[in-house]
């Protein structure tokens, strides 16, 4: 039987969207199909028996809605980061057309810190967000930034990624836009509500980096929630 993580609380200080979502909110409103492209690496393309977040968000919004014509498209690969998934954009997402992207990025750029300059990944995430910001009249962009396991916590890697959480919440300061707050969610769980790396990470993993499908479920849950609940953007004048 899954962990359905039922004791890990998904406070609103902590997932709440500061900024309207307006074209997906559009999209909604028009009860019609519903488009969105979820971008990023293993989080999202999905690793072995866990369930990626595309498909039960998906699977939540069409419930919560009553729209059975929400998809949400999965555009994941495992292993990426921003310097290979901006070159995907034009064909993956912007052929797409949908009403929101959910771009999940930074985790790579810490496990494999040797091949990587956080500081030039950041800039890759501020451009990426730039070029779909210049279709903010078809479509809304969101953050998910990195999962806090065993992984991400070794060694020197601990303070990098914090760095990592900290840079991309300024390119989404910097730019407006919302940041799903995977990281301080998950250390939330695991300090305050008591919840141990070892029902959080996928037990076949060796490297201790991905998610179980309890802690999966329960991200997208509360990402599905926040999508719902993101402040109303006022009325045109």
């Amino acid at each position: 039987m899954i962990d359905n993580f039922a004791d890990a609380e998904l406070p609103d200080q902590l997932i709440a969207f500061k900024y309207p979502l307006p074209r997906l909110a559009a999209a909604l409103r028009a009860g019609g199909p519903v488009k969105i492209v979820a971008m990023g690496s293993s989080s999202t393309a999905g690793r072995g028996d866990v369930v990626p977040y595309p498909h039960r968000l998906e699977m939540h919004l069409r419930t919560e809605t009553g729209n059975p014509m929400i998809d949400v498209l999965n555009r994941g690969r495992g292993g990426e980061e921003a310097d290979k998934q901006l070159p995907r954009f034009d064909t993956e997402i912007f052929a797409e057309k949908p009403s929101l992207v959910i771009w999940q990025v930074g985790t790579n750029a810490v496990f494999h810190k040797d091949d990587y300059n956080i500081n030039d990944v950041a800039a890759k995430i501020a451009e990426g967000v730039a070029r779909v910001r210049a279709h903010a009249d078809e479509m809304d962009v969101l953050l998910i930034d990195p999962q806090y396991v065993t992984a991400m916590l070794r060694d020197e890697k601990a303070e990098l990624s914090e760095r990592m959480v900290a840079l991309i919440a300024e390119v989404a300061r910097q730019a407006r836009v919302n940041m799903f707050r995977r990281w301080a969610l998950m250390r939330h769980w695991h300090i305050h509500n008591n919840i141990g790396f070892d029902r959080m990470l996928d037990p076949t993993d060796d490297d201790l980096l991905h998610h179980s499908d309890g802690s999966m479920l329960r991200v997208s849950k509360g990402l599905a929630d926040a999508i719902r609940n993101a402040p109303v953007a006022p009325p045109s004048t």
